[in-house]
């Protein structure tokens, strides 16, 4: 295992991380198959990784309960002692938060499902630019000083899907912010924070994670024949794996990947990935982004994002809708963006809002019936998070 410095703490991370929020299940997304994802943990500890992601929800029957996964971890870290082998991260749900109390209330509770007396790295979970302020009017920095001095949490960062220049707002706010993660892939260069996010955080020294490297999976999954005969050009023959997770390890500002992972087989093989040393050639490197100029013309509509749309007299936000589905188009599954679509997209702003006044159709530069691409996008995801 090839390991970094995380930003500028004092923590040397495995270069892939374990995420478990697609631990195999049984009968629901909540019921954990405990036997098998024991075995994942066991194996990828026993090969060299040692940072371990989980949050709140993570494993609950919908995207705002409270899971399993942080339970379940802390049953396997204490039954198997290996609580002091492994960095610990996990997240505080920002969005649930309502009251200063809530912070610590949430805290108390992940320490007792985790069986732990602290947390070695604690987000701010998936924030959104009303949850930032909302959080931030609670006092959550008095509430990370008061624990990163008691000890219980030992780093403090975020997660967010927000777009770069909010981003960095947030970063420049308050200087103990040691990691931030964001959703990275080479289909996502410009999408959220993208690259110049990761550039402001190398500057700054706060330290990278990334979720989402395979999209889901879908960057590895049922992969269209001009894509594979792209790859087969390569000058290096990869996996579609290793080209995605590869991409990621030979970027300079990248310090952690965190895969998901649902099969020990998947473990395995992530793990001899992330455990050699790879350089993209330049040649292959442009390959990679051919790649991705072909999956873009899969897209479902001429979407732009240029806001001359907005804002929609009745809420609705246009933009971020046409980005998920265009997204999900692309990869040929709801799937892909259907938790972005549900989790960041308020109820109120989402395509089946539109009440088709078409005040925006003559501003669209790309010409598009927004109105009708709107129904487009609430057919495609229905009316709920079912997606698991």
């Amino acid at each position: 295992m090839i390991y970094n410095r995380l930003g500028k703490t004092d923590l040397e991370v495995s270069r892939l991380g374990f995420g478990t929020m697609r631990l195999p299940t049984k009968a629901n997304n909540a019921d954990i198959d405990k036997t098998e994802a024991s075995k994942m943990l066991k194996y990828a500890i026993e090969n060299g990784v040692n940072i371990i992601d989980t949050a709140y929800p993570y494993h609950s029957e919908d995207l705002d309960g409270n899971g399993e996964s942080e339970k379940f971890l802390g049953e396997f870290l204490t039954e198997n002692t290996l609580r002091d082998e492994i960095i610990l991260q996990t997240k505080s749900p920002s969005w649930a938060i309502e009251e200063k109390g809530d912070f610590e209330r949430y805290l108390t509770e992940q320490l007792e499902k985790l069986q732990t007396d602290h947390i070695d790295i604690y987000l701010l979970h998936s924030l959104t630019v009303p949850d930032w302020e909302k959080v931030k009017n609670l006092d959550v920095l008095d509430f990370l000083d008061d624990v990163l001095s008691d000890g219980r949490v030992k780093h403090v960062g975020f997660s967010s899907h927000i777009e770069v220049d909010y981003f960095i707002e947030i970063l420049d706010e308050y200087p103990k912010w040691e990691v931030a993660m964001t959703q990275m892939n080479y289909l996502d260069e410009y999408y959220q924070s993208g690259i110049m996010g990761l550039d402001y955080l190398k500057d700054i020294g706060v330290g990278s994670m990334i979720m989402e490297p395979l999209r889901g999976g879908r960057l590895v999954q049922n992969i269209p024949q001009e894509i594979q005969n792209l790859w087969n050009q390569a000058e290096s023959k990869r996996t579609p794996v290793e080209w995605a997770l590869q991409y990621l390890w030979n970027r300079n500002d990248v310090d952690c990947v965190f895969s998901g992972m649902t099969s020990l087989e998947q473990v395995r093989q992530n793990i001899e990935i992330a455990s050699k040393i790879d350089t993209i050639s330049d040649n292959d490197q442009e390959l990679i982004r051919e790649v991705a100029r072909t999956y873009r013309t899969y897209l479902g509509n001429r979407c732009t994002r240029c806001g001359y749309c907005m804002p929609c007299p009745h809420g609705v936000d246009i933009i971020n809708c046409f980005t998920e589905y265009n997204i999900a188009h692309m990869m040929d599954n709801p799937k892909a963006s259907a938790m972005q679509y549900f989790s960041l997209i308020d109820e109120d702003a989402r395509a089946d809002c539109c009440v088709d006044c078409g005040e925006c159709i003559p501003f669209c530069t790309q010409m598009i019936n927004i109105p009708e691409e709107l129904e487009k996008v609430y057919e495609y995801f229905g009316d709920e998070f079912d997606h698991f």
